[in-house]
């Protein structure tokens, strides 16, 4: 807020310092040394008028530093008028460009300077103010005043604004190195999150799977306990291969365990899959009734695909956490063109089910729809029944 105002009042007065000069220089102009008679003429009127507009142009000489410093240097070189404008804008363009741009404002902005302060020396004694410094008794005397005059106010501005351009990319640098520093610092934590899920989880993951297989091999008396083992296996091998998916994105480079030659990374879910997603749900014990209408299955793209799977995946873990025992409608819908909807409705339990989750689920769908630009709503709609709506845009093929 200060540095605004600030901008503002620099503004203001560099508008008011314009005027007030051009309008010194035409009176001086104009006026006839010993009376008080006006002599104008139509160069000087005609560049106090164009100084006029170079001065109000000056409010953007920040936006447009190249169009104010071209505007503002054209009264001095052609026509009489004052060079302030042109030295004021040459401070903002040093400081935004770098180069054959800023050294060739700065050669223009000094040539309108140098024929500002001839054109003062050239003036009646009385009428001229840089003759208090610069010689007019010799024509050589005068040319090296009027140089050494012009170069000094040049290198004002243009030194300002190397020293604000500097400062500006000090600044950025500064920031560039902060952002790279928090990056890697967000790096070495997520490489540090992989390492231990990759130690705790992958470690008893796998030593379910294990005992669960061994458990499906002894239970041949009870068939319905070994189908919950091999239930339970198979769970766990998909549940460790999310896990070295998970771990790849934290770590950024793919899927760091697979060797050279080894396995194939494994295909993220399509549309396809929702079949063996409700089949695992129902041998989990939760009785689903699916709907299912799509148009062009096969050809939906892949990130829609896996977050449609992900989004069904995760309502229906939600309904065997907090609702055991309830039913679940699922309503999967769409096409391209018309967008791909996933509904999911089921009744509530009379009583809160306590549920060892995290408690991010819906957390984590809400963020894969809005990376897609989709739409949630999860939540009880009445007293009895609770429901998950996403839905996802499906972008038709090109003709």
């Amino acid at each position: 807020m200060g540095r605004s105002v600030l901008g503002v009042v620099c503004t203001v007065l560099a508008v008011i310092a314009s005027l007030v000069s051009g309008f010194g220089n035409l009176a001086l102009e104009i006026s006839l040394p010993g009376t008080d008679d006006l002599q104008p003429s139509a160069g000087a009127v005609l560049g106090w008028l164009l100084g006029v507009g170079a001065s109000v142009l000056l409010v953007w000489r920040w936006r447009w530093p190249l169009v104010v410093t071209g505007v503002a240097v054209v009264p001095p070189l052609l026509l009489v008028a004052d060079s302030l404008p042109a030295l004021i804008a040459l401070a903002a363009l040093a400081t935004r460009f770098t180069g054959w741009w800023r050294w060739s404002a700065a050669a223009l902005v000094f040539a309108a300077t140098g024929l500002a302060v001839w054109r003062d020396v050239s003036r009646y004694p009385d009428a001229s103010l840089a003759e208090a410094w610069v010689s007019t008794g010799t024509t050589v005397g005068k040319l090296i005043g009027v140089v050494v005059t012009a170069a000094v106010y040049t290198a004002v501005p243009l030194t300002l604004g190397i020293v604000r351009h500097n400062v500006t990319e000090k600044r950025r640098r500064l920031a560039e190195e902060a952002a790279l520093r928090d990056q890697v610092a967000r790096r070495e934590e997520q490489a540090r999150i992989a390492r231990e899920m990759h130690d705790v989880l992958g470690h008893r993951l796998s030593l379910l799977s294990l005992q669960a297989g061994a458990l499906e091999v002894t239970a041949t008396t009870a068939p319905e306990a070994a189908e919950a083992a091999k239930t339970v296996r198979t769970t766990a091998r998909q549940s460790l291969d999310d896990l070295r998916q998970v771990i790849g994105v934290l770590r950024g480079s793919g899927f760091p365990d697979r060797a050279a030659g080894g396995a194939a990374e494994p295909p993220q879910p399509t549309l396809a899959d929702i079949p063996d997603l409700i089949t695992g749900a129902r041998q989990a014990g939760l009785a689903v009734n699916v709907t299912i209408l799509l148009d062009q299955a096969s050809a939906a793209p892949a990130p829609l695909a896996t977050a449609a799977y992900r989004i069904l995946q995760e309502a229906l873990t939600n309904v065997l956490r907090h609702a055991p025992g309830a039913p679940a409608e699922v309503l999967v819908r769409g096409g391209p063109g018309a967008g791909l909807s996933v509904e999911v409705v089921n009744p509530l339990p009379p009583h809160p089910v306590p549920s060892p989750g995290s408690g991010t689920g819906l957390t984590g769908v809400n963020e894969r729809i809005s990376l897609l630009g989709g739409t949630l709503s999860a939540g009880p709609f009445d007293e009895r029944t609770f429901a998950l709506r996403a839905w996802l845009p499906w972008v038709a093929p090109a003709p």
